[in-house]
């Protein structure tokens, strides 16, 4: 049994909205009241427009793979010091890419380890993604013949997890875009620059220019995190970054950074020591995806998207020993505090510390 309480449930925290609270897989966001978006904003000091719109981003520790959510026995329902490694990482990245004279990101301040509060950025439907290396859902595509991805064509003659001679982008969907007739209404699908060129409106970008700008963010982002991580004799596999626009104090549009940016979630990192003797050894949710695989009753439930009803299903009955949980909270733990240069703790009642600190020092706590 761990000893851990885990924030699993974090959609029904006492903080004073504005209208629902939008829970995703893992981060539940809780938009602020008009007036207390103002005073915070006057009384923090945040160099960000005095209307706008701040929302509290309050991470969990449920642990999705496959489009569901996993749980463990004993009513461990989530891993213990996930959000906290999650939410610490992306930080160290995103201050890097701030030292780097990259663009800047959503957050605009970290009360707690498990809470950043966030401006509101207007999204850009597209999942930039980034590879180095062929493996995972694009190495199974290639080894069944495709060669063309996101319309860039790769070479024949490639192996599995071979490193690619440039870091290629292959952008996918965010959420459902319509009206575009070479791609499919539905959502995270692959898609060409040339389509993102040709529909600039539905995948909200302001300017041709800025696709531009989103690749040179995206590939230098890649560099920086993937240089900082061969430091560690760790690899950049490869990885998921997001965008959106604010609008600055002088009242012009920005193109930053939002989501989350180079975690165990959004990224393959591997193992260098492993890699160069012939073995990948995931420190990241892959390697919680190969476990999965490797333990439930019929591993092609998860991967066959015509059975997700099964899958579903699978997943809400099916425990994880306690000992599973814990190894993945190791990985995720262990590679958090490699990359931030010191052993994270983890908090004994995340919940209640998440409480207090909103309530004493921000007011937000109803």
């Amino acid at each position: 049994m761990s000893s851990y309480k885990v924030l699993d449930v974090n959609d029904d925290l006492p903080i004073r909205t504005k209208g629902k609270v939008h829970s995703g897989k893992v981060r539940s966001v809780y938009w602020l009241t008009e007036q207390d978006s103002v005073r915070l904003i006057e009384e923090k000091g945040y160099n960000i427009p005095k209307d706008t719109p701040l929302a509290l981003m309050v991470i969990s520790d449920r642990i999705s793979a496959f489009d569901c959510i996993w749980q463990g026995e004993n009513g461990l329902n989530g891993v213990p010091g996930k959000g906290i490694a999650l939410n610490s990482v992306a930080s160290h990245w995103f201050k890097l890419f701030d030292e780097a004279g990259l663009a800047g990101n959503h957050i605009v301040d970290i009360p707690h380890p498990y809470v950043w509060i966030v401006r509101k950025a207007e999204t850009v439907r597209v999942e930039a993604i980034a590879r180095q290396y062929i493996t995972g859902s694009m190495w199974r595509d290639y080894a069944k013949g495709v060669r063309n991805f996101c319309g860039i064509d790769l070479p024949e003659g490639l192996e599995a997890h071979q490193k690619l001679d440039n870091v290629l982008i292959t952008p996918s969907t965010k959420g459902i875009i319509k009206g575009v007739p070479e791609v499919p209404e539905v959502d995270d699908v692959n898609i060409t620059r040339e389509n993102i060129e040709n529909n600039l409106a539905a995948f909200n970008f302001k300017s041709a220019s800025d696709i531009d700008l989103y690749e040179k963010l995206l590939t230098e982002g890649f560099k920086l995190i993937s240089e900082q991580l061969a430091e560690l004799d760790q690899i950049f596999v490869d990885t998921k970054f997001e965008f959106g626009y604010v609008e600055e104090v002088d009242g012009s549009q920005k193109l930053i950074y939002i989501d989350e940016v180079g975690t165990p979630d959004s990224s393959r990192i591997w193992d260098g020591p492993a890699y160069r003797e012939g073995n990948i050894v995931e420190n990241s949710k892959e390697g919680f995806r190969q476990l999965l695989i490797n333990n439930v009753p019929d591993s092609d439930v998860l991967l066959n998207k015509d059975r997700m009803d099964e899958r579903e299903e699978l997943a809400k009955g099916y425990k994880l020993p306690v000992d599973v949980m814990m190894q993945v909270s190791n990985t995720y733990v262990g590679i958090a505090s490699k990359i931030v240069g010191k052993q994270l703790d983890i908090p004994s009642d995340p919940r209640q510390e998440v409480i207090d600190i909103l309530d004493k020092e921000y007011g937000l706590i109803d």
